[in-house]
């Protein structure tokens, strides 16, 4: 998907999901999961990668490991760290019993989401 595509995905609204403290944070990754978590609750179902046998819980680890990643990660590009991810997908304490290749794309639009909104990301994502 190209980058213009994913960035009109990742909705216009992001930016009323973000506390107060955080928008006035400018630029600033501060964590805020369940803001996150309800935004993807509401709008797993219309991306690409979600299929009509898998549920929000399914697919809720990823989201949650790719918003993470963003902040550890932050000022490297997806490309650069992908390889971390998928080693690190395995350890993930809250994986359940999903793969690397199942959620990759979940993984990965959670991370442009946080990139996007903190605007955290680098020039060649």
């Amino acid at each position: 998907m190209a980058d213009a595509n994913r960035s009109n995905e990742l909705g216009s609204s992001t930016t009323g999901s973000i506390s107060g403290a955080v928008a006035s944070m400018a630029g600033t990754f501060a964590p805020d999961w369940q803001s996150d978590e309800s935004w993807w609750q509401e709008n797993f179902r219309d991306r690409s990668y979600a299929t009509a046998d898998r549920d929000f819980s399914y697919y809720s680890p990823a989201y949650r490991y790719g918003y993470e990643s963003a902040g550890k990660y932050q000022g490297q590009s997806w490309s650069d760290t992908e390889n971390d991810l998928r080693s690190g997908w395995d350890k993930y304490e809250y994986r359940g019993a999903s793969t690397w290749e199942n959620v990759k794309d979940a993984v990965r639009d959670a991370w442009d989401r946080v990139t996007e909104r903190y605007d955290v990301h680098v020039s060649n994502r």
